[in-house]
Parts: structure tokens; C-alpha cells; sequence
């Protein structure tokens, strides 16, 4: 199709292709006409120019396709997170928020037009790969995205698990294209793990809220405390997090919250405008809790980092979030398509928008790898009282069996961190590293929960967590 007219079908007066494809042109032209003068000038405007163009342009044309492009370019001229969507891009939707899909495991969104990773998505192929939030996708299959929209970009993405896809990747401070090749896999559904840090300190990473989010956190929680009796601590890790369901994060928010306000909307109509509130229902979780965020941490995260900030249940450390403050209604149309639109801004229980503002954490600290003779765990390598010859021994270790034991248990556990170093250093830059801690603690979870205090923020949490707990002995003393 001539470029020319595709760009004038998406102009200005595409305000009006919606009415257009849901009625007849008379009847609209009659509702419209006794209420905004100028709607109707610009429907008549329409009609002219797909009446000029269907009887009078070079080649034949799609009137059905023009159509849609036209809703298309006028949808998409409003925000990055409304959309047109025919039956396919409905459908996936609809998948991505209830099953298991292929794929690569990336969020997207257009930012200042360009297709733009909000995060990775934990375990999957790009998350493997070393794909980051606020890496630019410039070409899919060498198809350059510029001007593509939004869900033809996810189609192009998704495919059948086994299938591969490349894209090629803008990245700020790169010298030149990254490539990629990734094989697509099953986007797993899982979205929380939990695991002890150290005894008495939990540490639960939520990656993406979906149906059974907040069903996990609470399952979650139960494990880390009955391996801590009590649990001292707990850090929370939304750390490139690009949220999802709107209710699940109310109630992993609520989870925490015994009362307040956990987040509010407001939109043009005010019945769209709700208010969330906290129940005391549940079992108090009244030990100290620190949140982890980045620019990687979106919506649905910022609404429960929000929440528990504001509400003063928890400490926020990383830098600041995303800054996607906005909610998305879906509305059905007809022959399986959908409109997907912003009804409405959500706003912190303080009544802050942290639209296009993101949320500011209590103390912000960089994500680096730490070295591993810094922090608790980690000075393996130092010299130690017990490895100079003829060392005092504990009282308990009285007999050569003992010692047996404990020699066998080091080499046990030093062939366990071997594993879980060879993982981390299979990548060559440090934001790899990062990627992989967790990941490379989960594979080897029994024993080595210490690693992830390699990572610089986790570390920082612990710290405080683990000194707030030194100071409450002091101060019942």
C-alpha cells in the first residue's frame, strides 16, 4: 500500500474510524451530529477519502484493511499502552495472563516510539541471553520494528518452544548492534521463590504477578517461616518486575498490610475511580521487611512498592522504578477484536503519581557484584584462627571424629560453591553476573543462599536487616 496514504489514514482525523466500524455511517453521522459539530465534520472527511481512495487509487485496496490500519495509527497515537488488537493479539493476551505461552521472556512496550524491554522475564531465553531493561529492539528477523506495532512485534516474538528468532538490540553505551539468536521456550507461570539467606533472614523473590501470585507469596511466607522460627527479617526482590495483574499486587500488597490505603485510580469518568484498602485478615507479619526495586520494577510492582513504602511497612533500596502509573481496560468488540485503552492514572496510598516519575527507593544503592572477601560468607579465602597449625580447638571438638565430620562438610560445601562460582562466571559482564546469582543459587539452593549476598543490593538489605537485629538485643539488655 502507498506509504503516502497509509501516513494520511493515520493522521488527524482518525478519531473517527471507531464509530465507523461498530455502526452504519448514517446512523453515526445523525448521533454525532447532535452533539459535536466538528466529530461529524471529520467522519464526513473520512468518508470522502476511503470513498476516493477505494474508486480511484492505482491498484486495487483492502477497504477492510484500511480500516484497521487507520484505528490502528489512531489508537496508537495516544499511549504507548493502548492498542488495537485483532483476534490473534487478543488472544495472546488473554494467554499471557493465564497459561503458559512460546516464547522469549521479555516485556515491551513503545517508548518514544521505538520497542523497548521493560524487563526480562526470570529463567527464560532472554533473561539467559543478557537481554536488559531498556535494551532497544531495532530489528526482528532483520525486519527493522520502526513503525511496527506493539502486538505485531509479540507475534514475531512468540512462536512454537524449540523454534529460534533473532533480533538485534540498541544498547546505551554499546559501540555497535548486539545480536542474538534465542531459542524460544515455554514462558513458565511460576512467579515466586523463596528461599532462607540466613537463619532467621528470608529472602522472596517475586518476578511478575500473575493469576496465582499472591496464592504463592502466601505459600511462600509459610515456608521461610517454618525454616526460621521466628523469621527476623525478610527482603522482598521486585527487581525487574514489570507487573501485571492489578489485583494480585493489591493482594500480595495486603498480605503485609493490616490497614490503609494500598493504591487508588482515578480516571476522566468517575465511576472508574476505586480505592483499596487493606484487611486485617491475615496473620500479623510484623518482622521488618526491605524491598528491592530498579527501573525494571513496573506497575504492578511500583503499586505494592508504593503501598508498603508509604504505609511505613517496609524500606526501599535499589534506584529508582519504571514509572508506568497508568491502567488498562480491554474491552471486546466485535468478530474477536479488542480495544485495549487507559481509563485511568493509579496513585500511592500518599497520593503520589509516579506516572512517568517512577518510585523514588528510601536509599538508593547501585547493583554491582561485590567481591567475595566483602560481606558476610565470604572471606573463605582469608586466613583463620582454625587454619594455623596446632590451633586452640572449641571445647566441643574433643574427638578425631568430629573432626572427620567437619573436614568432610567443608570439602562438601566447597565443591558446592565451585558449582555455583563456575555458573556466575560462565557470562563476561557483570550485569550477566547479577542475572545469573539468583538463578545459580537456585540450582544449588540446599546449601550456598550465601551467594546471593554477591549481589550488591541484597547485601545492603541483609546489613540492615541483620544490624536492626544486633540493636534490638542491645536496647533489651
Amino acid at each position: 500500500m502507498n506509504q503516502r496514504y497509509k501516513q494520511l489514514l493515520k493522521s488527524g482525523f482518525l478519531v473517527i474510524i471507531t464509530a465507523f466500524m461498530v455502526v452504519s455511517a448514517t446512523v453515526v453521522y445523525g448521533d454525532l451530529a447532535k452533539n459535536n459539530d466538528e466529530t461529524y465534520k471529520g467522519l464526513s472527511l473520512f468518508s470522502d477519502v476511503l470513498e476516493e481512495i477505494n474508486q480511484n487509487y492505482v491498484e486495487p485496496v483492502d477497504s477492510k484493511e484500511l480500516i484497521q490500519e487507520a484505528i490502528q495509527g489512531m489508537v496508537g497515537s495516544l499511549d504507548p499502552h493502548s492498542s488495537f488488537m485483532p483476534p490473534e493479539a487478543f488472544e495472546d493476551l488473554q494467554t499471557e495472563t493465564k497459561g503458559e505461552f512460546g516464547g522469549i521472556g521479555i516485556v515491551i512496550t513503545l517508548r518514544d516510539k521505538r520497542l523497548t524491554v521493560i524487563s526480562p522475564i526470570e529463567g527464560t531465553p532472554a533473561y539467559k541471553a543478557g537481554i536488559q531493561a531498556k535494551d532497544v529492539i531495532v530489528k526482528v528477523n532483520g525486519d527493522p520494528t520502526k513503525d511496527m506495532m506493539l502486538w505485531e512485534a509479540v507475534k514475531k516474538l512468540r512462536g512454537e518452544p524449540g523454534t529460534s528468532v533473532e533480533i538485534s538490540i540498541y544498547r546505551k553505551g554499546a559501540k555497535k548492534l548486539l545480536d542474538f539468536t534465542l531459542v524460544r521456550d515455554v514462558i513458565p507461570q511460576e512467579s515466586v521463590r523463596a528461599i532462607t539467606l540466613k537463619p532467621g533472614i528470608g529472602y522472596l523473590w517475586i518476578t511478575n504477578f500473575r493469576e496465582n501470585t499472591s496464592k504463592e507469596v502466601k505459600e511462600g511466607l509459610e515456608k521461610l517461616e517454618s525454616e526460621n522460627s521466628p523469621l527476623k527479617g525478610l527482603i522482598v526482590d521486585l527487581r525487574d518486575n514489570p507487573g501485571g495483574l492489578l489485583d494480585q499486587s493489591v493482594k500480595v500488597s495486603d498480605i503485609f498490610l493490616k490497614e490503609g490505603t494500598i493504591v487508588s485510580i482515578k480516571g476522566r469518568d468517575e465511576r472508574e475511580n476505586k480505592e483499596f484498602k487493606a484487611h486485617n485478615d491475615t496473620e500479623a507479619k510484623d518482622y521488618p521487611v526491605i524491598l528491592l526495586i530498579n527501573g525494571g520494577s513496573a506497575s504492578a510492582s511500583e503499586i505494592v512498592a508504593g503501598a508498603l513504602q508509604d504505609n511505613h511497612r517496609a524500606l526501599l533500596i535499589g534506584t529508582k522504578s519504571f514509572g508506568k502509573g497508568s491502567v488498562q481496560t480491554v474491552k471486546p468488540l466485535q468478530d474477536g477484536y479488542a480495544l485495549k485503552y487507559t481509563i485511568a492514572r493509579y496513585y500511592t496510598p500518599s497520593g503520589k503519581s509516579i506516572q512517568a516519575e517512577g518510585i523514588q527507593p528510601d536509599l538508593v544503592v547501585k547493583r554491582r557484584v561485590l567481591d567475595e572477601s566483602a560481606g558476610d560468607g565470604f572471606d573463605s579465602d582469608l586466613i583463620k584462627e582454625a587454619d594455623l597449625k596446632n590451633h586452640l580447638a572449641a571445647e566441643d571438638e574433643t574427638t578425631d571424629e568430629k573432626k572427620e565430620i567437619k573436614e568432610d562438610a567443608s570439602k562438601e560445601d566447597a565443591g558446592k560453591e565451585d558449582a555455583v562460582e563456575e555458573e556466575i562466571d560462565k557470562t563476561a559482564t557483570e550485569a550477566e553476573k547479577l542475572m545469573r546469582l539468583r538463578d545459580a543459587v537456585y540450582e544449588h539452593s540446599s546449601t550456598d543462599s550465601n551467594k546471593l549476598l554477591l549481589d550488591s543490593q541484597v547485601n545492603r538489605a541483609y546489613e540492615i536487616l541483620k544490624g536492626y537485629e544486633i540493636f534490638q538485643g542491645l536496647t533489651k539488655k
